[in-house]
């Protein structure tokens, strides 16, 4: 299951909550940071489409489309690919990937020496 709401709790009517969610479209491409609560204080800009379709279904079993663009269609990109194992990290470029990973094994090194 996946829950968007780009309102932040201010509009009910924002929250997308879906379950088997599926992108059965994408188009184009967009580059914007990314953060996530699976890796607090890291932020990145993996490659997500512009425009996305995206199927499910809604916490009633009721079959709902959703056609999203810019940050709708990254915030679906992101929350999909959690129900994949995925994280953003894992859309960055090796080098970019890489250069994380070390950030923080050296983050936890040096809260281990504390």
């Amino acid at each position: 299951m996946i829950v968007i709401d780009l309102s932040v709790g201010e509009d009910p009517t924002q929250l997308i909550q879906l379950v088997n969610a599926a992108i059965v479209e994408r188009e184009g491409e967009q580059r914007q940071e990314e953060g996530c609560l699976s890796v607090p204080g890291f932020g990145g800009s993996p490659t997500r489409p512009l425009r996305v379709t995206v199927r499910g279904l809604d916490p009633h079993g009721n079959e709902r489309i959703y056609a999203a663009t810019d940050l709708l269609a990254r915030a679906f990109c992101h929350e999909i690919d959690h129900t994949d194992g995925l994280v953003f990290v894992d859309r960055l470029s090796p080098l970019k990937r890489d250069l994380m990973k070390r950030k923080l094994r050296k983050q936890v090194r040096e809260g281990w020496e504390e």
